[in-house]
């Protein structure tokens, strides 16, 4: 199969599937679920096929920092969701998700360890910002366009920053790769129909996701040059789940489940 048209079939495959399996619980676990690198992950896939493994371990590098900037919206989505509508909200949020990529991207020559310790510090640090709301949501209202725009968005970034990927380089395809579209979307569209204090679930639920990606991206910055990509990817995907799954026994019992 041509590389192009695996990126357009895979891509909203992995998309429809994760938004299908969070509209079964609440705002806290769809973050949770939306947390997983299902942009970056294929972005990073591709470019070792298209760049070469050691390419892609070097934009996973730039990925794992982005977890940092990740936290950075989401502190400032929810400094300003009890006092200002979505819209200036994820203004906020997008603008400090670009500060801080800027300074992080700085930060790429320390060891592999020092900056796994940054990303830590950063999603603990922002976990303990945003509020908890102690809520049980039920049903969100869904637009028809929902599924179907989030598959074309993610196929459009996915095939978009892996073409630029040889122009702006390894590092910031990485960073830019882990802008969270998804999170922007459903934190958004949560926060009108449900409230701040659902948004806040939101955030906190992808919060509580991204130390499983963190460990997705260390595989695969460690793997690619030593295992091969398939195994990389197979042990990244199966250690980054096992996180997951364990994040989502602690955070399931406080929401209800949708209805799909």
């Amino acid at each position: 199969m041509p590389l192009l048209l695996l990126k357009v079939v895979l891509t909203p495959l992995l998309i429809g599937g994760a938004t299908l399996a969070a509209r079964r619980w609440g705002p806290a676990v769809g973050g949770l679920i939306i947390a997983l690198p299902l942009t970056s992950g294929p972005v990073l896939f591709f470019m070792s096929l298209d760049q070469g493994p050691a390419f892609a371990s070097e934009a996973a590098v730039g990925s794992l920092l982005g977890l940092a900037a990740i936290a950075a919206f989401c502190v400032a989505y929810a400094a300003m969701d009890h006092r200002s509508g979505p819209g200036p909200s994820v203004v906020a949020g997008a603008a400090a998700f670009a500060a801080a990529g800027l300074v992080l991207h700085a930060l790429l020559g320390l060891p592999l360890w020092a900056l796994v310790v940054i990303v830590v510090a950063a999603v603990v640090g922002a976990t303990l910002r945003v509020p908890r709301s102690g809520l049980r949501h039920g049903p969100l209202p869904r637009p028809s366009w929902d599924l179907p725009a989030r598959m074309v968005v993610a196929t459009c970034l996915v095939v978009g920053i892996t073409a630029l990927a040889p122009v702006v380089g390894p590092a910031w395809s990485g960073i830019i790769a882990t802008f969270p579209v998804y999170l922007a979307v459903m934190t958004v569209f949560t926060h009108r129909h449900a409230g701040a204090a659902a948004a806040d679930d939101v955030l906190r639920g992808l919060l509580a996701g991204l130390y499983g990606t963190a460990a997705f991206y260390v595989v695969v910055t460690l793997g690619l040059g030593a295992a091969g990509i398939a195994v990389t990817f197979c042990a990244a995907v199966a250690l980054a789940l096992g996180i997951e799954a364990a994040s989502l026994r602690i955070l399931r019992p406080g929401v209800a489940p949708e209805p799909l």
